[in-house]
């Protein structure tokens, strides 16, 4: 596998994360609703799941001008920690209105996220497999979908299932894409040819080329497409 294919499934990790959220709160709001007695609170019910999509909503108004100001990576970066501590909110949460803050949290992780990475994976891909690294967050996505029903179900036939730990629970891979994104995934050579800084976009097309030659034909066509 490339250095641009490996980098591109890391990234992905924060759609998974995005598609194991909506997955968990399906399942956990049943316990919620029996916690909190929202039986007839359908106001509050309804924003609990949507609180997250609030969240996101907001963060993808300012996303990409910030990422332009500031770099995809920081911004993925800041959308792991968004969702770790959201997870470790929603682990806790004494009353419905700090679970409301947790997804919200968790929802500002998953507006960066779902915004950034296929830029991202774009950016770092080399155009002959770009279209096809570009799937990963749909197919991550839905993957993380697909275990967290999975999870949430066995955590279900449990003498006491607990929903804290089924939404908190998310802290857990937010925890290796934070270590991904800080220690092995580089920053854009796009947006670091944006800013002027040439050497380093240089050494990291280096890198995901798994190549010395990346300075002719190569490194123009990467600015040019």
């Amino acid at each position: 596998m490339s250095g641009a294919a490996v980098v591109a499934v890391a990234a992905a990790i924060g759609n998974m994360i995005q598609g194991w959220d909506n997955a968990c709160i399906a399942g956990a709001l049943l316990y919620i609703k029996k916690e909190f007695n929202l039986q007839s609170e359908p106001t509050i019910e309804g924003l609990i799941v949507a609180m997250s999509l609030i969240g996101a909503t907001l963060v993808t108004t300012c996303s990409g001008a910030i990422s332009d100001s500031l770099g995809r990576r920081p911004m993925l970066i800041i959308s792991s920690v968004l969702y770790f501590f959201g997870g470790l909110v929603m682990l806790w949460s004494p009353n419905v209105y700090i679970l409301l803050l947790g997804r919200l949290l968790d929802g500002l992780g998953i507006g960066l996220a779902v915004t950034l990475v296929p830029v991202y994976i774009s950016e770092t891909s080399p155009p002959e497999i770009r279209g096809s690294l570009n799937t990963l967050p749909q197919f991550m996505g839905s993957g993380g979908m697909f275990v967290s029903y999975c999870m949430v179900f066995g955590m279900s036939l449990m003498d006491s299932p607990s929903w804290r730990l089924m939404l908190g629970v998310v802290s857990i891979p937010s925890l290796f894409y934070f270590v991904f994104m800080v220690f092995f995934l580089p920053e854009s050579p796009r947006w670091l040819v944006s800013k002027g800084r040439m050497l380093e976009a240089k050494r990291v097309l280096q890198r995901l080329r798994g190549r010395d030659d990346v300075a002719g034909k190569l490194f123009c066509a990467f600015i040019v497409n």
